[in-house]
């Protein structure tokens, strides 16, 4: 690729990019959407947070890990038994931080 095809490729996926983030705005009346879809997009958070989640949780290097001694399944479940007795983002974050980092200093 040379110089005029990068900097065309780059303009393009710009313009791509713009067009599709801005289609509902570039509409001259209100879209409406389905009620499905509606319904639908309320768990679109909670699926992209568990599809990150997930993988970090449950794979080492790209293979489900093998055996329980991994500090970020005890990290995750210290943050989910705070968020339930306690509630609050931040205590649940620097809870299952303190864990996991406590957990991997011990097991190095």
């Amino acid at each position: 690729m040379n110089d005029l095809d990068t900097i065309l490729t780059c303009i393009g996926l710009g313009l791509i990019t713009v067009f599709t983030r801005s289609f509902f705005f570039l509409s001259r009346r209100e879209l409406e959407l389905p009620t499905w879809i509606q319904r639908g997009l309320r768990y679109a958070p909670l699926a992209a947070l568990a599809a990150v989640i997930a993988p970090e949780l449950l794979l080492i290097q790209g293979e489900f890990i093998q055996t329980w001694k991994h500090p970020q399944i005890f990290g995750a479940a210290a943050g989910v038994v705070y968020f339930f007795l306690r509630g609050g983002l931040l205590g649940t974050i620097v809870t299952g931080m303190l864990v996991f980092s406590c957990l991997r200093l011990a097991w190095q």
